[in-house]
């Protein structure tokens, strides 16, 4: 991965807080040309520095209440690359991690309530072949949500 500099950082920075911020804006915040700003973002998304872009949808909007997230047991941890086009096909899924600890996998999902996180599970889920066992944790409230900090060089005065 490319290293990013001082001002790739305070670019980042800017563009975090709002990502649909004006090149022009984020330029003077930085004192630099907005070709510059915008040949900056281009490359830092070229090398994966930046990593999407989109709105967040709130689930809930949708009709989506319960967020959940779900320890899965898998018979052999190389059954992990079968198991995840398997969790793809099912659009409710919105997270998975291959972990270590008590659970192969973790998964985020979003399901309209109650009921249809049962069905998610008990026909679906535990349906994956090689899937041995799952725990379910349904999160109450999410107290934090926020991107990794973006820090500058101590004798910075960004």
């Amino acid at each position: 991965m490319e290293r990013i500099d001082e001002l790739d950082k305070k670019i980042l920075q800017i563009i975090m807080r709002n990502a649909r911020i004006p090149s022009k804006d984020v330029a003077l915040q930085c004192g630099v040309s907005r070709a510059a700003v915008h040949q900056r973002i281009q490359r830092m998304i070229d090398t994966k520095v930046i990593m999407g872009s989109g709105y967040n949808v709130n689930p809930k909007a949708l009709g989506y209440t319960t967020c959940t997230y779900i320890g899965i047991k898998l018979e052999r941890g190389s059954m992990y690359r079968t198991v995840v086009p398997e969790l793809e096909k099912i659009e409710e899924v919105v997270e998975c991690h291959f972990t270590t600890g008590p659970y192969t996998m973790l998964i985020k999902l979003y399901a309209r309530d109650n009921q249809h996180l049962m069905e998610l599970l008990n026909d679906k889920i535990q349906h994956i072949a090689g899937v041995t066992a799952t725990e379910t944790l349904i999160s109450l409230e999410k107290s934090i949500g926020r991107e990794i900090p973006v820090h500058f060089k101590k004798d910075s005065k960004a």
